[in-house]
């Protein structure tokens, strides 16, 4: 971990295996801020610190740090521009790479085997100091748990900055369970997830972005580690932390919001379905909807874009009554089917002005999916 109330000063040097520095740096520069309004926070931080290169990079959202054990030839702390560190490390020979921050010059030297470049620096003292995750208190997680209810959830919080509650997932640890909501007002995605052992207390809602970049880190980990830093929620995964701050705010009351009587509830293969609904979205352009018609045994989805085509395709549906339109977002749609698991899929429906709710066989996993006015 690192210590963030150590003040470093002289010039860094350090001797490191590329594969090495390779992996931390691909890890921590997705920290990196795609924005360029502050120069400081496009940079990875190098800590050397006894026999430990120290890497960090933040976003002021998110933090990711990671650290290798290497030759410290000399302690200090240098900020370098990230993605251009990343890109001249991955094209380096395999062989160890000397990086040595020239301090008067404000430059960091890197070389391997022939190879050797200077970098510009940002200045160390700009770096935003990061939450000490030395104090905290960690709860191991079932790495496969956590993951997959990410995976199922995530895609359905919001993109739209201008709301931030709607940009997180809301994250609950209840006994023996966890459960996850995610909405962009449009569709609702909720899961419990049951745990074993002792789960921390937290309500939180956290960043999609965080949890998704969580469930990069985690790789082939088996558990994950959860504490909490004042505003932050701090991960540890495979061979990095993350920390993320909570999004302030009141999450929908999800349970509100999902309908208690349906008028109709259909039994249907998920795979042929997302099969068509796939083939027949290619046409669905320029927010132009798929249309389900349910009429007597037989489902019909199709869609129509001016100037572009139209797409019909058909297959079985254990639909009775009176004949059912209903139009949806063809992202949304092939989302909600495609994070169902099992061949069973469970189609709720109303009418074509209310929400329908996908669901697989068992009721943990629940999809809410807004409708659109269709024309004509």
């Amino acid at each position: 971990m690192i210590d963030t109330d150590i003040t470093l000063g002289g010039a860094l040097k350090v001797s490191v295996s590329k594969s090495a520095l390779a992996e931390h740096l691909a890890l921590v520069s997705r920290g990196v801020s795609s924005r360029t309004a502050v120069l400081v926070l496009g940079g990875i931080q190098l800590r050397a610190v006894g026999e430990t290169l120290s890497l960090a990079a933040t976003d002021m959202e998110i933090s990711i740090r990671s650290s290798v054990s290497t030759g410290v030839q000399s302690e200090g702390e240098v900020v370098v521009p990230g993605r251009l560190l990343n890109d001249v490390v991955r094209s380096l020979p395999d062989a160890d790479v000397v990086l040595e921050h020239l301090s008067g010059e404000a430059v960091l030297a890197i070389s391997c085997g022939s190879a050797s470049y200077r970098i510009h620096t940002y200045a160390a003292e700009d770096f935003p100091r990061l939450p000490d995750i030395d104090t905290v208190g960690f709860h191991d997680l079932e790495a496969d748990a956590l993951i997959e209810t990410v995976n199922r959830v995530g895609r359905s919080a919001s993109r739209d900055e201008s709301r931030p509650v709607l940009t997180g997932v809301l994250v609950r640890f209840e006994p023996g369970k966890l459960v996850m909501a995610a909405t962009d007002s449009y569709r609702l995605a909720v899961k419990e997830t049951p745990l074993t052992g002792a789960v921390p207390e937290l309500e939180a809602i956290i960043p999609a972005r965080a949890l998704q970049e969580l469930a990069r880190m985690a790789g082939d980990s088996t558990t994950i580690q959860l504490g909490v830093h004042e505003n932050h929620v701090v991960f540890g995964a495979g061979s990095g932390w993350l920390t993320t701050r909570r999004i302030d705010g009141q999450f929908p009351n999800y349970r509100q919001l999902l309908p208690e009587q349906f008028e109709h509830e259909l039994a249907i293969p998920r795979d042929e379905v997302l099969g068509v609904v796939r083939r027949v979205a290619v046409i669905a352009q320029r927010n132009s909807p798929l249309r389900l018609r349910f009429a007597d045994g037989e489902l019909t989805i199709s869609a129509q874009t001016q100037d572009v085509g139209e797409a019909r395709e058909s297959l079985p549906a254990p639909y009775t009554g009176e004949p059912l339109e209903i139009g949806f977002n063809a992202e949304f749609l092939r989302d909600g089917l495609e994070s169902i698991e099992g061949d069973a899929l469970r189609f709720k429906l109303i009418s074509p002005l209310r929400p329908a709710v996908l669901q697989g066989p068992s009721p943990d996993y629940t999809y809410l999916i807004m409708p659109i006015r269709l024309a004509g």
